[in-house]
């Protein structure tokens, strides 16, 4: 596969809580250079960011990030406000205190709240898969595939692991055709990349892929 299509299908993120202004437009910088399908930042420095590179890379970010235990009214409000600041994707955590007790009709409202909120943007759906059983996830596919997200997305990157390739081939065979996927966390390697995309992946949340690029280029 061509790394320019790899670089296209990755969201190019940095979502430490260290994060600075100046390794922020670093990253975005480095979304316009290298052709990211977006950077992925904290909802902090949204406006800045879009002041900073008007329309490409696109900008997105994260709500009721890490956790997800945010009340709704709360994750619509930041979901609107990262909107109004300029982000033109959401990648926002479920409530999994609510997959653990079987209350999927509250994470299909709030997912469809959040939508909202959205204003036509862009919403991915982060159902941190590494804390789900296999159950638990297929239902979270049909859940996902009901609401009116755009997105299914493994993991944020905090929790006790990231996207595996089982994953995102559950993933394929459950949500519904128009559900588009996200695997995120632990992607190290183009090798992993690839194999992302071809088990079904639109979407790539990683760091590494651009900083492979660049260190091929410091040689």
């Amino acid at each position: 596969m061509d790394i320019k299509e790899i670089l296209s299908k990755c969201d190019h993120t940095l979502l430490s809580q260290s994060a600075t202004l100046a390794q922020i437009k670093e990253i975005c910088d480095d979304g316009k250079k290298y052709g990211t399908a977006s950077v992925c930042i904290p909802p902090c420095y949204v406006k800045a960011a879009k002041e900073y590179t008007g329309d490409k890379p696109a900008i997105c970010t994260v709500i009721g990030f890490p956790n997800g235990y945010s009340s709704t009214p709360v994750k619509c409000f930041e979901a609107s406000q990262a909107v109004d600041d300029g982000a033109d994707e959401i990648d926002m955590v479920i409530n999994i205190g609510k997959v653990k007790d079987g209350d999927y009709d509250f994470i299909l409202n709030e997912i469809n709240a959040v939508k909202d909120a959205c204003k036509g943007r862009l919403l991915k759906v982060i159902i941190e898969t590494c804390l789900l059983t296999e159950e638990e996830k297929i239902k979270m596919c049909e859940v996902v595939s009901e609401s009116r997200a755009d997105y299914i997305k493994t993991s944020t990157g905090f929790s006790t692991g990231g996207a595996t390739f089982e994953d995102i081939a559950l993933f394929k065979e459950h949500v519904s055709p128009r559900l588009k996927i996200k695997a995120a966390g632990g992607i190290s390697s183009i090798e992993d990349a690839e194999k992302f995309i071809s088990l079904g992946a639109d979407r790539l949340g990683t760091s590494r892929i651009v900083k492979i690029m660049k260190s091929r280029e410091e040689k």
